[in-house]
């Protein structure tokens, strides 16, 4: 049985520096025929243009009906393999197989016209894979209905607002029944609210039998939707496999980690963070974090100006970049600074309260319901203890530890 997509020994170099190709008039050709050699007495002695392969030797398959997730650091080659799979660019090497239409959605109004209206791109993208008329007619009300943009379908793209682009394509790309679906991390371009649509819809597609390649940094929604993942990194693939692991070394891979955060660069604001870091009970810097110990944060702020709704908040999230919860001030009675000076707030964690994971905090400066002042994020793993597992023989699962209280009594 043949696979959706078959890769064998993809790559692609780019050339730094070289100019992109466009399209030319003959008075362009003309021109840089009498260009050419001047340009190249010019270039005499200079270092010729650096080559970089943004994919080497890459091979996988897809079977038919399989949500594949592709993750990587920025850079490793994601957008690149999706292009050559969109028939958007060719591979320097290598060949890659397509087994049914492909829809995608790469880039934000990547395929739609601007000049046209959002009912005139969809008629478009339909008989661009292949559609019949009739048919796309009988899909119209529910991908206008899913994109919740009724009141502009009628309204030239140009004047949509990137979200509004992103809604009708994810529309579009998820209805117009594509065997094949590319979706690259365009997502995050809506609210949450749609992001939460647009992953049920995803997963109803795959439910469906179709074939899904998705690229996301959220590893959440890999871990929700995939079923295998795929590594890349420095444009090789370097692991394949079930989403629980490799996802896990993904996050184990080049993790920045650090117990203290201070600012490099000069505020752009009156109201900013001078350093964030881990510290002990006694506000003494931690060198390393612990199952078994308590952790402080600390954080140093300057404020120059008054601002009389000013707040202050701390996050802690978990590897995925989920948010597990939330403190401020408030929580323990405390209002938070708000007149011109120096001062140093202090956030204590439960005990014991921490897995042996990798978690970050973040810490946010703002003005309550408007403007993010500023923010600052601590990256860290915490090392196992036998103090926290000694209780149960399977440790204890979730993001944190939480002990209750049991009363356990004959009945």
């Amino acid at each position: 049985m043949h696979p959706a997509i078959r890769i064998e020994r993809v790559s692609k170099q780019y050339r730094i520096g070289a100019r992109q190709t466009s399209y030319t008039t003959l008075r362009d050709k003309i021109g840089d025929s009498l260009r050419f050699p001047f340009e190249k007495l010019r270039r005499n002695g200079r270092h010729g243009h650096e080559e970089i392969w943004a994919l080497e030797d890459i091979s996988f398959e897809v079977g038919r009906g399989e949500v594949v997730g592709l993750i990587g650091h920025n850079g490793a080659g994601k957008s690149t393999l999706l292009k050559i799979l969109a028939r958007i660019t060719e591979p320097t090497g290598g060949r890659v197989e397509l087994y049914g239409k492909v829809g995608s959605l790469l880039e934000v109004g990547t395929g739609f016209h601007p000049e046209l209206t959002g009912r005139e791109n969809v008629f478009l993208n339909g008989a661009i894979l292949g559609m019949r008329k009739a048919e796309i007619e009988q899909k119209f009300d529910e991908v206008v209905a899913f994109s919740e943009i009724e009141k502009f379908i009628d309204t030239p793209v140009k004047h949509y607002s990137s979200g509004m682009y992103m809604r009708l394509a994810f529309a579009v790309a998820a209805h117009l029944d594509p065997e094949i679906l590319l979706v690259d991390e365009v997502l995050a371009v809506g609210d949450a609210g749609f992001q939460s649509k647009c992953l049920g819809k995803m997963e109803e597609v795959a439910q469906g039998g179709r074939t899904i390649i998705f690229v996301s940094h959220n590893i959440g929604s890999i871990q929700r939707l995939c079923s295998t993942v795929a590594l890349l990194n420095s444009g090789r693939l370097c692991a394949l496999g079930k989403a629980s692991e490799v996802t896990e070394r993904y996050l184990q891979m080049g993790v920045a980690t650090s117990l203290c955060w201070e600012r490099s660069d000069p505020p752009t604001e009156d109201v900013y963070f001078r350093r964030v870091y881990l510290a002990d009970e006694a506000s003494k810097d931690l060198e390393y974090v612990t199952t078994g110990s308590s952790v402080a944060v600390v954080l140093d702020l300057v404020i120059a100006g008054g601002h009389r709704n000013l707040q202050l908040s701390v996050g802690l999230y978990d590897g995925n970049g989920d948010i597990i919860f939330g403190t401020s001030p408030l929580d323990a009675g405390l209002s938070s600074p708000t007149a011109p000076g120096r001062y140093r707030a202090t956030v204590l964690f439960p005990p014991e309260l921490l897995l042996p994971k990798t978690y970050s905090v973040k810490a946010f400066l703002f003005l309550a319901g408007s403007k993010i002042f500023d923010t600052a994020s601590l990256r860290f793993p915490v090392q196992e203890t036998a103090s926290l597992y000694n209780i149960t023989p399977g440790g204890r699962a979730g993001q944190v530890a939480i002990r209750c209280d049991w009363r356990v009594e004959a009945s």
